[in-house]
């Protein structure tokens, strides 16, 4: 079966793990180069070791190398700022990209909700970490009934946040609180990302919290059936994907005001749904608590997965 081979721009922790997750278990993808900018990182120097081809040079380097024609997908793991850089330069090559930083230039992914919709788009965006995890619930209630203000707080170990991360923070608040609204289906997203520097590290959690117009005591079970199979679904490409604890659904008080959350016209919520979820990394590269990355470089990998399972004609 021939295989769609593919590059990684990016030698940090999410474009080694994603890396190694190609090596040890894609179907349909080889590795072709790996590009970063420090020819002393630890990234290109595992990729080495691993018989993938590097360069230092970043994307004018993996432009440069000899067989860069062969290469069908590139992922972009490295800032919002940087793809703006490299998808230019790419572009006009008609190579597929895999944006796994906020930059957003294509449209949103998340591989249970909408991957379908996309499986053409030149460059497609995985969102954010914390828009992997919980722009599927927000669908999955979305998907029930009309999900007037959807809030999601992603808390991650400090030390899974390398220096991309950290300078992506304003990027990562406005990519996932637009995407829970296009591909979430709130009529207004809110998202809250937190650094833990708790000691030993902690897993990732994420909480969602949506308000809904929901009176109907029959649709809240269709809420829970509805968030318990999303889980399912994401759990199928993310392991260590879990809810936390049941699904909650209480009542709004009549005098809880609530109003300032909601968009103009929006109608009153009757109820909150509140979804509380554990992420757990595979620990390819990185320790078991950095789910955060695990849940990009999954979904990235099943999105080309899917890319070049279609262009096989599987």
């Amino acid at each position: 079966m021939t295989r769609t081979k593919v590059a990684i721009i990016g030698s940090g922790n999410i474009g080694t793990d994603l890396m190694i997750k190609v090596l040890r278990g894609a179907r349909h993808l080889e590795m072709g180069a790996m590009a970063g900018i420090d020819p002393g990182s630890d990234g290109l120097a595992r990729a080495a070791r691993m018989g993938v081809r590097t360069t230092h040079e970043g994307v004018d380097g993996l432009i440069a190398l000899p067989d860069f024609g062969e290469i069908g997908i590139v992922f972009d793991a490295t800032s919002a700022k940087a793809h703006e850089v490299n998808a230019a330069k790419l572009t006009p090559f008609g190579t597929r990209l895999i944006d796994l930083t906020p930059a957003a230039i294509g449209p949103y992914v998340v591989p249970a909700v909408n991957l379908d919709e996309h499986l053409d788009a030149p460059d497609m965006n995985m969102v954010t970490c914390g828009g992997q995890a919980t722009i599927p619930v927000v669908a999955a209630v979305s998907r029930v009934a009309p999900v007037e203000y959807a809030e999601i707080v992603a808390s991650i170990a400090s030390k899974s946040a390398g220096p991309g991360t950290r300078a992506n923070i304003d990027e990562f608040t406005e990519t996932t609180s637009a995407a829970i609204e296009q591909v979430g289906g709130a009529r207004r997203g809110k998202a809250i990302i937190i650094l833990n520097p708790a000691e030993p590290p902690l897993i990732m959690r994420d909480t969602v919290f949506c308000l809904v117009a929901a009176p109907d005591p029959a649709a809240h079970e269709e809420i829970r059936r509805s968030v318990e199979k999303m889980v399912a679904d994401v759990a199928a490409y993310v392991p260590g994907y879990r809810l936390k604890q049941q699904v909650q659904i209480t009542e709004i008080p009549a005098d809880q005001p609530v109003g300032t959350l909601l968009a103009d016209g929006a109608a009153s919520p009757t109820h909150q749904v509140s979804v509380f979820l554990e992420v757990e990394g595979a620990a390819h590269y990185l320790p078991a608590y950095a789910g955060n990355l695990d849940i990009m470089t999954s979904a990235g990998l099943r999105v080309a997965e899917r890319v070049a399972a279609r262009k096989a004609g599987l």
